[in-house]
């Protein structure tokens, strides 16, 4: 599809669409709460991956309600000082997937974290090892609507407090540096990205590349591929809930983390993009709260973004901040 959304001129100062919940604060100030109130618990095994010029950790944390989370921790072969770190979320319906596909960072001399995510694996890549034990009520196949009735219950709550501990846990290791730690991810990592950006005060950089998870009440709206188009299904059969809905996605808008964004940061965003659309991208750049802040347009990518040629992007502007 060609260019479907806003002029660039105009998206350049579109700033979404939602109201942010008055007790958003609160909200995440009492969710993260809980979660500290668990023991970390992180543990790194190290394991044998034939790979020469790395060491590869298996690592199992204590992520919301004290749920193990797993992720893989990447270390150059022979590092023997703490190193920047770079912490990574992956796309919606794939796992962690095996050690070999997460050797860009390491090659850098970096220290790299994947987080593994709950309940998701096997839509694209291997399947893993971190089930969501925690149940919802009547949803639409996916993730989008799990627990939808009730912010304290959103699928995506617990989500957001597992990607906090992904970088407490990573930090734990005595080989990472927590004063020069970033934080990246692709479309529904992008969107962790900004949650986690938002919620830490101390990171060293933010890099969200065509972040999903932002200005819900325009994307569910405006695209009809999944997963955004997963709420509106939903809601096709609730006749009149919509407004409930939305209020409930407003505590998890990449926007409202955006405006409390408190650390450099890179977006990515792509103008034929139909799966995070550009508005909503540029909805959460034009909120990000930190005056140092740049974005990479690509004028005529769908949902891959840069792929490799903003990899080259990420890299040049790392060097200024891990």
């Amino acid at each position: 599809m060609a260019r479907f959304d806003l002029p660039l001129d105009g998206l350049r100062e579109y700033r979404g669409s939602g109201t942010e919940p008055a007790d958003f604060d609160a909200f995440w100030s009492k969710t993260l709460a809980e979660a500290h109130a668990h023991d970390l618990d992180a543990r790194f095994e190290e394991v044998d991956t034939e790979l020469s010029t790395v060491r590869v950790f298996d690592v199992t944390f204590a992520g919301f309600g004290g749920h193990p989370v797993k992720g893989w921790l990447t270390l150059p072969a022979g590092a023997d000082r703490p190193l920047p770190l770079v912490v990574e979320f992956i796309g919606y319906g794939g796992g962690r997937g095996l050690p070999h596909e997460h050797l860009l960072w390491a090659s850098t001399g970096r220290a790299h974290f994947v987080m593994d995510t709950r309940g998701q694996g096997g839509a694209w890549g291997p399947a893993e090892g971190t089930p969501d034990p925690v149940g919802s009520g009547p949803a639409y196949p996916g993730f989008m609507t799990r627990g939808l009735h009730d912010p304290a219950q959103y699928y995506y709550r617990r989500v957001f407090t597992d990607a906090v501990r992904a970088v407490e846990a990573a930090r734990a290791h005595p080989l990472t540096d927590a004063d020069r730690t970033v934080v990246v991810g692709s479309s529904q990592g992008g969107g962790l990205a900004l949650a986690v950006g938002g919620l830490l005060p101390d990171l060293a950089g933010v890099a969200p590349d065509v972040p999903f998870l932002c200005d819900f009440p325009r994307a569910v709206t405006l695209t009809d591929r999944p997963p955004y188009r997963e709420i509106g299904l939903f809601l096709k059969g609730l006749p009149g809930r919509t407004d409930d809905a939305l209020r409930t996605l407003a505590y998890f808008d990449g926007v409202h983390f955006a405006a409390r964004g408190r650390a450099p940061a890179l977006f990515a965003v792509a103008l034929e993009d139909q799966t995070c659309p550009p508005s909503t991208v540029f909805a959460a750049f034009n909120s990000w709260a930190h005056e140092e802040k740049s974005i990479e347009v690509y004028d005529f990518n769908d949902h891959e973004g840069g792929g490799a040629f903003h990899e080259a992007v990420k890299l040049r502007w790392m060097r200024a901040y891990a």
